[in-house]
């Protein structure tokens, strides 16, 4: 993705690795879009805060992210003894996995790190194996965004007003985004479209974060309360509605994104709007066989009870907004069933949501 800052465009990636400082770097997703900054994390437990903590967020970048936190963690033990490095990659392994339960593509990334690593003889070889496993699912991420442009690009036409949900853009990817990608590839075929960003309280990663990727793209586009949806729909002015998914089940098509995602489906359903997620092949499950068994992470009170903003003085604040001594409840995803949703838009294609199943040799997975 390009980036304008202070009339300097420059390309950068969400997620990537210094190999001579052993640093995971990442954008520091919680400044946006006040202020564009990139972090280091210095090890596999800072890199791991900096996914639970939501410095980085997004299926495919906190993806990518726990698979680079992985070749981190190895890459720092000190030893040759392979019992002890494998005990150790264990530790590394679990601590990156508990940090944001519900999304599946940091597991998915760290399971086909270490098939990766499993090849080396030696600590040494393990480690460099685990490197360029992580490089290889950055690279895929991308190139699986772009196919997902180009496949949901035909979806979108000229004059349709399109509605998003949290942030699946290129910020939640390594580049390009899932949901955000049939809109960029319309947009360089040249159709002209608005984009209606819900605000996806309580973190309002919409319009913090999906806006200023537009505003950077210079595609029309308005932020909206989550609430107003259903006004909008009921009145004609949402033609279509483009999402992501944190984990997408393979076997019933079930798909787990953001709070406020299901409340968006079934009010599609009710005015007859198409309603897609984008996913790339990391972000399915092939394993779960129902939505309820996906397990929910449940955030600080704090984000539903408050808001983080700017100040006049250009310092971040974080403001309590909710009647003092109440507390809150705060899931942060919710389960669309298969049936609220039109079509999938995937690498290889666009499926129904029971087809993923029958598809799956297609869609990169031959045994489950």
């Amino acid at each position: 993705m390009n980036v304008t800052i202070r009339g300097r465009t420059r390309h950068f990636r969400t997620v990537a690795f210094d190999s001579g400082k052993n640093h995971v770097l990442l954008i520091e997703q919680r400044l946006l879009p006040h202020e564009f900054k990139i972090v280091p994390t210095r090890d596999f437990r800072e890199t791991a805060r900096a996914i639970k903590d939501m410095v980085v967020r997004g299926a495919g970048a906190i993806g990518a992210t726990a698979a680079y936190g992985l070749a981190q963690g190895a890459r720092a033990f000190r030893g040759n003894d392979l019992k002890r490095f494998r005990r150790h990659v264990e530790t590394v392994y679990q601590t990156l996995k508990s940090a944001r339960p519900t999304a599946v593509d940091p597991v998915n990334a760290m399971n086909q790190a270490r098939v990766s690593m499993s090849a080396g003889e030696t600590v040494a070889e393990q480690q460099a194996l685990a490197l360029a496993a992580a490089e290889e699912f950055a690279n895929h991420d991308v190139q699986h965004c772009e196919a997902i442009g180009q496949h949901g690009a035909k979806l979108i036409r000229p004059g349709m007003k399109v509605l998003t949900h949290c942030n699946a853009g290129w910020l939640a990817f390594v580049d390009v985004g899932s949901a955000t990608a049939p809109m960029y590839a319309a947009q360089a075929m040249g159709r002209k479209f608005h984009v209606y960003c819900d605000e996806t309280r309580p973190r309002s990663q919409g319009a913090t974060l999906t806006a200023w990727e537009l505003a950077q793209q210079e595609i029309s586009h308005q932020v909206i309360a989550d609430n107003a949806a259903g006004h909008l729909m009921q009145r004609g002015e949402i033609d279509l509605v483009i999402v992501g998914s944190d984990r997408t089940l393979g076997r019933t098509g079930e798909v787990a994104n953001k709070i406020g995602t299901y409340t968006k489906a079934v009010l599609a359903k009710r005015h007859g709007i198409p309603f897609y997620v984008a996913i790339p092949l990391s972000t399915i499950d092939w394993k779960l066989k129902s939505g309820f068994d996906i397990p929910i992470e449940q955030r600080e009170e704090s984000e539903v009870l408050g808001a983080w903003g700017i100040t006049r003085r250009g310092q971040r604040e974080y403001v309590r907004v909710a009647n003092v001594g109440s507390g809150a409840y705060n899931a942060g995803f919710d389960v669309t069933p298969a049936e609220l949703i039109t079509g999938i838009i995937t690498p290889a294609g666009i499926f129904k949501p029971p087809e993923l199943w029958a598809k799956r040799n297609r869609l990169g997975q031959s045994e489950v």
